[in-house]
């Protein structure tokens, strides 16, 4: 098939796709136009018929993230209340532009308009009027409605603004107690690792408490903004922000980061379906069907079922003090006891779920859930090799105050702790 026809039959797509990322109808014909002169260009580079849609897409892509760059550029900075010094590069290096292209993509049609207008085109407010054919007093409360809606979607904070408003600097200390009661049972909703629950309206921050210091190195806080569908399968789309001093995992430079996710309830499993973010300038997303690359990081479970909501004993995992055995297989997950944890001064009835090398080899995980089905503490062991060749230094070594468990005979060494707001 000849690229004139190929082109013909994605010509609406692309032109879709392009009125609907940018702020007029005259841009988006701009940029269709550039979109088929480079196509034609590289058209030698296509692989096949079957690809050239995604190919074709991808240019599309890239040129709309061309045109908020050069506009970017051109207005200095996209937004009045956004200042250079307060944004640094994410941790991919992400530019400025790519994060508010990005934040604008979250928010509503209407509010996407009348930004793009007021801070890209600088248009005064009433030619804004003039344009849209609304009064002068309608544009002002949009354009007040859409600034809000912006500053609370943006990754990072705008000026005058503190971030880590709530969780501590320093881990308080805290006291985990076997009460030899049976397990509850309990609704845990939660997406694994994340402490996030997929339903509209929900939010929540957690922190990373690095061992034996107590300092907390990282924080993330995550949304659920919208439903979403990914390869016909709807969930819920969450918002992860990432905020990390560059202490946690030994790289030393400060970093930024914005993750989307989309995850799915059912009635017997939480599963995340897809991750989404920046790197080098270019917006990377897995989804469920990538195999081992989304599994190792994202996924959980047989052919990522998820994880069960109402999690029972099993009794595949055995513990007795600080000696584990269990089943030498991937995503063992299992209630192993229930414990009272005293945090912060407050007493918890928790049960206490550990799973054996669920996120990827090497690492052991217990977490405390209350008769709620949330997290009220999160616990990290490595197992004493792991990661070796980067880390140059066996973690019993590196850690050598630290908590120990003994997993079928291997040492495991107890990395850091996680709390989530929902405590405090």
């Amino acid at each position: 098939m000849t690229f004139e026809r190929l082109y013909a039959e994605c010509f609406g797509a692309v032109q879709r796709f392009c009125y609907f990322k940018l702020p007029s109808k005259a841009d988006g014909d701009d940029v269709v136009q550039d979109v088929a002169l480079t196509a034609w260009a590289k058209r030698d580079t296509v692989r096949s018929a079957e690809a050239f849609k995604p190919w074709l897409l991808t240019i599309a892509a890239n040129k709309v993230r061309d045109f908020y760059r050069k506009r970017s550029k051109q207005s200095d900075l996209p937004l009045a209340e956004i200042r250079e010094p307060l944004l640094p590069p994410a941790r991919w290096g992400t530019p400025l532009e790519e994060s508010v292209s990005e934040t604008l993509a979250l928010l509503g049609e209407n509010d996407r308009q009348i930004l793009a207008l007021a801070y890209l085109q600088k248009l005064p407010q009433a030619e804004i009027a003039s344009r849209l054919n609304i009064a002068l007093g309608t544009v002002k409360s949009r354009l007040h409605n859409a600034r809000r809606r912006f500053k609370s979607s943006y990754p990072y904070p705008m000026k005058g603004e503190k971030d880590m408003k709530k969780l501590p600097n320093i881990l308080p200390e805290y006291k985990i107690e076997k009460t030899g009661k049976p397990p509850f049972d309990c609704v845990w909703e939660e997406m694994m690792g994340w402490f996030a629950v997929p339903r509209l309206g929900q939010k929540i921050s957690w922190a990373i408490y690095d061992l034996p210091e107590r300092k907390r190195t990282e924080q993330f806080t995550i949304e659920a903004v919208g439903r979403a569908s990914v390869h016909g399968i709807t969930g819920i789309e969450l918002v992860a922000r990432e905020q990390c001093s560059g202490e946690h995992e030994g790289h030393g430079e400060s970093r930024k980061l914005v993750r989307t996710f989309v995850a799915q309830l059912t009635d017997t499993h939480c599963r995340i379906l897809s991750e989404s973010h920046m790197r080098d300038g270019v917006k990377h997303h897995y989804t469920f069907l990538d195999g081992d690359d989304f599994i190792d990081n994202w996924g959980f479970g047989q052919d990522n079922c998820g994880n069960e909501i109402n999690p029972k004993p099993k009794n595949v995992i055995v513990r007795d003090g600080q000696m584990i055995t269990c089943p030498a297989e991937k995503f063992v997950l299992d209630v192993v006891d229930r414990c009272t944890v005293t945090l912060n001064g407050k007493e918890y009835d928790t049960i206490r779920v550990m799973d054996i090398e669920c996120y990827n080899t090497g690492t052991v995980s217990e977490q405390f859930l209350d008769e709620n089905g949330r997290t009220i503490l999160w616990r990290r062991f490595n197992r004493d090799d792991w990661r070796l060749d980067y880390y140059k230094q066996k973690w019993s070594e590196k850690l050598p105050e630290n908590e120990r468990l003994l997993v079928n005979g291997e040492t495991y060494v107890h990395w850091y702790d996680c709390i989530t707001d929902y405590i405090l």
